[in-house]
C-alpha cells in the first residue's frame, strides 16, 4: 500500500508563462533600482549630468512603460497568477494557500494591476522568491 505525502506543497498550474514571469521580473528589477528624481527641473543633457538621470524615476520612464505594458498584456488569469506569486514571495500566502491567493488577486482589478505591482517595494525580489518556490530560477531561464 502506497501512502501519499500530503506535506509536500503542490505546485499550482499557472496561466502565467515563465517567459512572461521572468520578463516582468527583470523589468521590475530595473524599476526597483530607480531612485527618486533628484532634479526634476534640470535643463542639462545626459553628457552634462554624467547620465545620472537614467537611474532616476521620471514620468516618461521607458522601463516603467515596458513593465506596465507587459502586465497589461497578460490575460486576467495570468495577471492573477502574477499578483498571487508576488504575495507568496512576500510571505502573505504559501503555495498551499494558492487558491486563496488567486481569489484575493482578483480584487486588484485589471486597470489597477500595473500601478499596484510597481508600488510594491522589492517586488522583483518577491516574484523571484515565489518562482524559486515553484522550482523556477532566473539563472536557468537565462541559459
Amino acid at each position: 500500500m502506497h501512502t501519499i505525502d500530503t506535506t509536500a506543497p503542490v505546485r499550482p498550474e499557472l496561466a502565467l508563462s515563465s517567459d512572461d514571469a521572468f520578463f516582468i521580473l527583470m523589468k521590475a528589477r530595473e524599476f526597483d533600482e530607480k531612485t527618486p528624481d533628484s532634479d526634476p527641473d534640470s535643463g542639462s543633457d545626459a553628457v552634462d549630468d554624467g547620465a545620472v538621470d537614467t537611474l532616476e524615476d521620471k514620468p516618461d520612464d521607458a522601463v516603467q512603460a515596458e513593465l506596465d505594458a507587459a502586465i497589461k498584456a497578460l490575460s486576467d488569469d495570468a495577471m492573477h497568477d502574477l499578483i498571487a506569486l508576488i504575495w507568496v514571495g512576500r510571505g502573505d500566502f504559501t503555495l498551499a494557500d494558492w487558491p486563496e491567493a488567486r481569489a484575493a488577486a482578483r480584487d486588484i482589478g485589471r486597470e489597477r494591476a500595473p500601478r499596484y505591482v510597481r508600488g510594491i517595494p522589492l517586488v522583483s525580489d518577491y516574484l523571484d522568491e515565489a518562482l524559486s518556490q515553484m522550482g523556477l530560477s532566473l539563472e536557468d531561464y537565462m541559459q
